[in-house]
């Protein structure tokens, strides 16, 4: 489970001697984290500066330090979610251009990886699936471009290489977002992890129509 923000790398009390730089990353990593927690309470219109300071334990100062606005404090903490969930992605996923014994394995991986990472950070997965709605053509541009980095991962190990291909990814893309954003919204973590084998079976059962490495997989068994 990831931590709370007043649990994330707490300093310690007193005098400590930490260089500047480390103190500083401490309370950005708090700080951003107590923005997601806060937005499950209140969404992105109700959170308050203040709110999120009371979570973070830090001081209004500290945090315009880092910070201009509510805004960019939003989008940095969107930046740290994207990129925990895309490194959980490749992370699992390896290297598309190296034949598994089984095609559909390699997907699995990355669909479980992918829903397990939205159940264990709920409150991140909220703020980029949900409360960036709230916040401006901005951020809804930057979610937009986080779907794409999702479709390019899915079309590079389905082999998309048609323009059917990678629209049929990129409609794959499309409808997994629609569903974890409306389970997430709704809190139905168990819903979210349900979704793993109806997803498998959907592009299974769509072989060649998402990429050649679904039909290559299919026709050496």
């Amino acid at each position: 489970m990831p931590e709370s923000a007043t649990s994330a790398r707490q300093l310690p009390r007193g005098r400590h001697g930490l260089p500047r730089e480390q103190v500083v990353a401490s309370q950005r990593e708090r700080i951003l984290i107590a923005m997601a927690e806060a937005m499950v309470e209140n969404g992105y219109v109700g959170t308050s500066v203040a709110a999120i300071l009371k979570r973070a334990g830090v001081s209004r100062e500290t945090f315009y330090e880092q910070f201009r606005s509510k805004e960019a404090c939003f989008e940095a903490a969107y930046e740290r979610a994207v990129q925990n969930l895309l490194g959980r992605i490749e992370d699992v996923s390896g290297d598309p251009t190296e034949p598994e014994p089984d095609g559909m394995a390699r997907m699995d991986r990355i669909f479980a990886a992918y829903l397990q990472h939205l159940v264990d950070d709920p409150a991140s997965a909220r703020l980029f699936l949900v409360e960036v709605y709230a916040v401006g053509s901005a951020a809804i541009s930057r979610r937009a471009q986080l779907q794409e980095l999702f479709v390019v991962r899915i079309a590079d190990v389905l082999g998309a290489r048609t323009d059917e291909q990678r629209f049929a990814c990129q409609t794959l893309a499309a409808a997994i977002s629609a569903m974890v954003t409306g389970r997430i919204a709704a809190d139905d973590l168990d819903g979210l992890l349900a979704l793993r084998v109806p997803l498998l079976n959907l592009v299974r059962r769509g072989g060649a129509l998402f990429g050649d490495a679904l039909l290559s997989a299919d026709e050496s068994r």
